[in-house]
Order: C-alpha cells, then sequence, then structure tokens
C-alpha cells in the first residue's frame, strides 16, 4: 500500500515537472510577466530575459570605470521637466505606443553603436543630427516624422508624438545632448522622457536586443 502511494506521488512530481519545465520561465520580468511579444515593422519580436543565470556579459558594458569627463555619471533627472523611466516603463512604452505610433523610442547614440545591438522597436537619431547650428535642413524632416506641424515658420506640437530617449547609459551624454538639442528647438518637455539606465543596464538585465538589418 505504501509502495503504491509512492509510486503515485512520483508520478504526480514528474507530470508537475514535466509541465513546469514546459510552461514556466525562470528569470521572469516581472512577477507574472515572463514575456512581451510586440510587432516591430510587421514583424513579432519577443523581449524577454536570457534564462541562462550563469550568463555573464563580455562586451564594453562590463566596464566600471571611462575617463571623466567627458564620460560622467549623469543627474537622475538631468533637465527639470522631463521625466526619468526604468526598463518597466520601456517595455510599456514599446508595448503601447510605438505599436500604436503614438510614441517613438529613439536611441540617440552613433550608428557603430547602433548597429551593434539596440532595443527592439529603436530607431537611430544620433544626437549630433539635432544639432542647431546653421539652420539644419534635417530638423523638418525629423519633426515632421513626429508628428509636429509648421504653421506660418513655426512649429505646432500638439499632435506630435511622445519621444522616449536613451543611449549607453548612465555614463553617457549623448541622449543627454539629444534632449537638450530637441528642447531648445522648441520640442515640449512634456512629450520628451529619458532612460537613464541605457543599453548598459537593459544588457545587464538579460533584457532582448536585435541587430538592425
Amino acid at each position: 500500500m505504501q509502495t503504491d502511494k509512492f509510486l503515485i506521488l512520483t508520478k504526480l512530481l514528474s507530470i508537475f515537472l514535466i509541465l513546469t519545465s514546459l510552461n514556466g520561465v525562470e528569470v521572469n520580468i516581472r512577477k507574472g510577466l515572463p514575456y512581451v511579444d510586440v510587432d516591430i515593422n510587421g514583424e513579432s519580436v519577443r523581449i524577454e530575459r536570457i534564462q541562462d543565470t550563469k550568463h555573464k556579459l563580455k562586451n564594453s558594458y562590463t566596464k566600471t570605470s571611462r575617463p571623466a569627463p567627458p564620460f560622467t555619471i549623469q543627474a537622475y533627472q538631468p533637465i527639470k521637466g522631463i521625466k526619468t523611466i526604468g526598463e518597466l516603463d520601456v517595455i510599456d512604452f514599446i508595448l503601447k505606443d510605438v505599436n500604436n505610433n503614438t510614441g517613438v523610442l529613439v536611441d540617440a547614440r552613433m550608428p557603430k553603436w547602433y548597429r551593434a545591438g539596440t532595443i527592439p522597436g529603436a530607431i537611430n537619431l544620433p544626437f549630433s543630427i539635432l544639432s542647431i547650428k546653421d539652420n539644419n535642413p534635417f530638423i523638418s524632416q525629423i519633426f515632421e516624422l513626429f508628428g509636429a506641424e509648421k504653421v506660418k515658420d513655426k512649429w505646432n506640437f500638439s499632435d506630435a508624438q511622445t519621444i522616449l530617449i536613451f543611449d549607453n547609459g548612465p555614463w553617457c551624454q549623448q541622449g543627454v545632448r539629444a534632449m537638450k538639442n530637441l528642447v531648445r528647438l522648441g520640442y515640449p518637455k512634456s512629450k520628451i522622457l529619458y532612460y537613464r539606465g541605457g543599453m548598459q543596464y537593459w544588457q545587464i538585465l538579460g533584457l532582448t536586443t536585435i541587430k538592425p538589418k
């Protein structure tokens, strides 16, 4: 009798372990959220964390110290009036705003960084292209892309999309410089968000990165 009970328990435990291995995710984004599927340019992309709990970064984001200046630590809120957000907010922004064309995720780094890997859904808009010098010819194209409208030599941002800007991380100035240029050009602070953690924090957390095609 005891042997039969033991065998039944063993079988139940085996079934439980099989189901757990098939359906369970050990490294979740947060409790109850193992991954998020988003549509990026008509292609489904899954944002999730690396499941190997022994995985370690081997790229430049393992470096702790860089010459400062220029690589000084950025303030948590470098520009008053622009909200700083975290990883869960970025994922939510991609899911709701990028997918619904109400927001733009902007990688403000130089193209070589972007090509090496970026956050799913991000477009590359290097901080340098937002220069306010010499009547920058790209500004009109960029603002129109964001949904702003020019009326009598002035920009109307009432229907402009929210922009979420990031760079390499807290030691990088590229995102902050991009935001400062946007503000000088008149873009409303209320329509700009800053992900301070950038690619370094994103990768430290094992979140999905993609290489643009």
